[in-house]
């Protein structure tokens, strides 16, 4: 019996993940446009061991047992294919579009090449260990994560972490955010909340200079992170007739996480408008409900007779300060041991090592 084609467009935590799942039960083409999987927020910790890098860059070569995986840039999709730049079609029964979001170098890969991400963590790696002073705008995730692996690795450098907030992640209690700056305080991190910087002079990457701050303040470092957020990667799913951007770049969906008028066309994590943050975990929520809805679909059922998606009403979140320290929010705060244990210990990488099929 001949299987149904799902082609599946982005092989980041979403796609790979849906794409193996997947493998056993369809006829599976991932499409990707790098030759290998590099997993954030590992990255961080890369800056500060240049040794991990190796660790975290995981070709998809052994991903698939039955399907294949496409290196290629989508350029449109319809409700019957998926078409490259290269002009290659792939006909598919069911997609998914899973495109991510860009980040500033060197937290993901900025184009296509890996080569290029490499030289780049290592350029930034070289920067960082010759600076006496740095600053990070922006203190969500990334920023304070990597406020706290610097003061880790570099106890010397002289470390400041700029948020605009009142609070450190203000979403989530007061507790959480408390715990997490009274942590970088300790660990020598100067923590300025409520200023905005008025004048980042690149948002791409790194570099040496100063930013005024609104209060009139002039911070100078030997390196600057702009660390303000991810940019969801919408282009192509906005081709598709009926989508309906949010003013956050993200795309609205329906209750099945479909964004346009095409009935059989998905879309999930960072470019997904569908209650959930732009985070890991966001995905560790709708990837399991993707895939089993897809497997009732390749049934033949109806998706409107499958159960809607409902997001995290509040997700957890895990913020190692490196390996030892850092604060979680698993519906209560938790501190140091659990969050090593789950995140700052090993940062997942076994995990994902061995769903590439990998050694440790």
């Amino acid at each position: 019996m001949t299987r149904k084609k799902v082609v599946i467009v982005g092989g980041g935590y979403v796609g790979f993940e849906v794409a193996k799942e997947l493998d056993a039960h369809a006829d599976v083409t991932l499409i990707e446009q790098r030759e290998a999987f590099v997993q954030p927020p590992a990255t961080i910790r890369a800056l500060l061991d240049s040794a991990l890098l190796d660790q975290i860059v995981l070709p998809y070569d052994r991903l698939l047992k039955t399907g294949r995986v496409v290196r290629g840039r989508a350029v449109s999709v319809s409700q019957t294919e998926v078409t490259l730049d290269d002009g290659n079609v792939y006909p598919a029964d069911f997609i998914v579009v899973a495109t991510g979001s860009s980040y500033a170098a060197p937290f993901k890969p900025s184009g296509d090449s890996i080569d290029d991400f490499r030289r780049a963590s290592a350029d930034v790696s070289a920067q960082l260990a010759a600076a006496k002073s740095v600053a990070i705008v922006g203190a969500g995730a990334v920023g304070t994560e990597l406020a706290g692996e610097i003061a880790a690795a570099r106890p010397d450098k002289d470390i400041i972490l700029i948020s605009s907030e009142d609070t450190l992640f203000p979403m989530y209690p007061a507790k959480f955010g408390n715990q997490i700056k009274r942590k970088l305080e300790r660990a020598g991190v100067s923590v300025v909340l409520g200023q905005r910087v008025e004048d980042l002079q690149r948002m791409d990457m790194p570099y040496a200079g100063s930013v005024k701050l609104t209060g009139g303040r002039v911070v100078s470092a030997d390196l600057v992170f702009p660390v303000v957020g991810s940019k969801p990667n919408t282009t192509l799913i906005q081709t598709l007739p009926g989508v309906n951007a949010v003013p956050s770049g993200r795309v609205k969906t329906d209750k099945w996480m479909r964004p346009s008028n095409f009935p059989n066309v998905f879309i999930a994590g960072d470019i997904a408008d569908i209650g959930d943050g732009m985070t890991i975990v966001a995905i560790t929520r709708q990837n399991p409900w993707l895939v089993t809805t897809l497997k009732q679909v390749l049934k033949g059922q109806a998706v409107e007779d499958q159960k809607p998606y409902a997001p995290w009403k509040k997700a957890p979140i895990l913020v190692p300060l490196g390996p030892k320290v850092g604060n979680s929010w698993l519906f209560a705060t938790v501190g140091n041991w659990i969050t090593r244990k789950m995140k700052g210990k090993e940062l997942f990488i076994p995990k994902y090592r061995k769903a590439f099929g990998l050694k440790r």
